[in-house]
């Protein structure tokens, strides 16, 4: 998958990264391996104001992680297939990366940090479009991140955030209505934990999708 114009791109972005000022580094080393937790606290927010709402609602809010998981499966095999090494190990003169080389057999194509930075961007923004004008920058950031910390290539991360977010919008396309039935059932059957888990909605008629609110 690799070409000498993304070897060059990497060395270019390594060697950028290492005449960052320190705050930066740990910054960068900080953000990408827990900005992926920061989409998971989303996905609760998400889920708990859609308790309160519509079973459209709450239903692409319960279908986020869901699908975010399913695109990182997705990559997961990409990554078994392809057996991409790393660039930290094949790229000749590169600068040493931020943090540790995985190990081998830890292959670079595609990311699956990226993958699920996509996905969950990608999610969240079909849950409550209103969302997408910081997920996208958070799953953009995310990216790079892998890059500049000196583990993936740029191409590893661009086929990650697109794989993991097409799955995702293809996973919410097609299990969005299912979805929604059963948020209704789950509800109409108004056991303690039923309600707890899926909250007693929002008055008005269900349009089967989310607010944006």
């Amino acid at each position: 998958m690799k070409s000498s114009t993304t070897e060059a791109v990497y060395r270019d972005i390594t060697d950028f990264a290492h005449g960052a000022p320190r705050w930066v580094q740990h910054v960068a080393e900080i953000w990408t391996e827990l900005g992926l937790l920061v989409f998971g606290v989303l996905f609760v927010v998400g889920w708990w104001r859609a308790r309160g709402e519509h079973a459209g609602s709450l239903a692409l809010s319960v279908l986020a992680p869901l699908a975010t998981a399913v695109g990182y499966a997705v990559s997961e095999v990409l990554k078994a297939i392809v057996d991409e090494e790393r660039p930290c190990r094949a790229v000749v003169g590169a600068a040493a990366s931020l943090m540790p080389c995985p190990s081998t057999g830890d292959w670079s194509f595609p990311s699956n940090h990226a993958a699920i930075a996509g996905a969950a961007a990608v999610a969240l923004a079909c849950a409550r479009p209103r969302t997408a004008w910081f997920t996208v920058p958070m799953a953009l950031l995310m990216a790079l991140s892998r890059v500049f910390v000196g583990v993936h290539y740029p191409h590893d991360v661009a086929v990650g955030l697109l794989v993991g977010g097409s799955v995702a919008a293809l996973v919410t396309v097609l299990l969005s209505r299912p979805t929604r039935s059963l948020a209704r059932t789950v509800r109409d059957s108004r056991a303690p934990v039923a309600v707890w888990i899926s909250g007693s909605g929002a008055g008005g008629p269900d349009r089967g999708h989310g607010t944006g609110r």
